[in-house]
């Protein structure tokens, strides 16, 4: 295992202790050594607080996007494994400003379970919670059962749009709907070149042999719809691509957002080279692409 890391008991807490010293005037612990990290100014009185979390081993998600119109507070877990419920609420505590608090993640078992504890948890405190889960992997379950799907990259817009709408003050019904809205119209899928490798295990989570690829596998490893030999860069966004849009069933004439995450462990030149290719098949279908970094004046 080549990791730069000391304990691989110690990762996820060491990992929030160097987040915090990178960033003390922005991020803060919900309670003093606890795994619960939410923005420096959360609780603010009036606006509806988003509170995320989940497993470790994914950064950017979920530490990074607690911020300014993201979200408030998140929850940490040990690698792959769910934050549990008093995490949950501890996180929920601190960003409450008396409008109500935003649970958004993704669509897993064990998240599902401890938000719900902590929701019930709060609600004796005078919390009012909402959910939206993300499930947007079209690899993990046919059209007929979206409401299975795995939640993987999909749920950044959901953190982007969500925490803009509770940024400008609308209400609890009001953001949770967007959230919920964004998550309706937003597809992913992906493909795995090596397995992981959790810290604490120091071995691969499963097994791929040299020049193969799995298309559809989820981000903790779990079967994909597709295994063979490593494909073009071409070859990879039209089977990835195409499943999207085939799944999003979008009208002609209608403007799409991509997003061509690396999960982090792709090079940004290789992302570059599917997006190309990714824009040449939906301008193909009469879709444009919404340029979210475009220039106003």
């Amino acid at each position: 295992m080549r990791k730069i890391i000391n304990d691989p008991d110690a990762f996820t807490d060491e990992t929030i202790e160097g987040i915090i010293a990178a960033h003390p005037g922005a991020l803060r612990r919900a309670v003093a050594g606890g795994r619960a990290l939410v923005r420096a100014d959360a609780g603010r009185s009036g606006k509806v607080g988003i509170v995320t979390g989940g497993g470790s081993g994914h950064l950017p998600v979920f530490l990074g996007y607690v911020g300014l119109g993201l979200c408030d507070g998140v929850a940490v877990g040990n690698t792959f494994s769910s934050p549990s419920a008093e995490q949950i609420a501890d996180a929920t505590r601190a960003v409450d400003g008396g409008a109500g608090v935003l649970y958004l993640y993704g669509n897993y078992g064990g998240d599902i379970y401890n938000f719900d504890i902590a929701a019930d948890l709060v609600a004796a405190e005078g919390i009012t919670t909402e959910t939206a889960l993300a499930a947007d992997d079209v690899a993990s379950a046919p059209a007929a059962s979206r409401a299975t799907r795995r939640g993987v990259a999909g749920m950044i817009y959901a953190f982007k749009i969500a925490g803009a709408a509770a940024e400008r003050g609308d209400d609890l019904a009001g953001v949770a709907s967007i959230a919920r809205r964004v998550g309706e119209r937003t597809r992913t899928m992906g493909v795995g070149l090596s397995p992981t490798i959790l810290p604490a295990a120091g071995e691969p989570t499963f097994h791929l042999d040299e020049g193969e690829m799995e298309v559809g596998i989820g981000i903790h490893g779990e079967p994909g719809v597709h295994r063979g030999r490593l494909e073009t860069a071409d070859q990879i966004a039209d089977r990835l691509v195409g499943a999207v849009l085939d799944d999003l069933d979008a009208p002609a004439g209608s403007t799409v957002s991509v997003l061509v995450n690396g999960l982090g462990a792709t090079p940004l030149e290789e992302l570059y080279i599917l997006y190309r290719r990714a824009a040449r098949l939906i301008a193909e279908r009469d879709l444009s692409i919404h340029a979210p970094s475009s220039a106003t004046t």
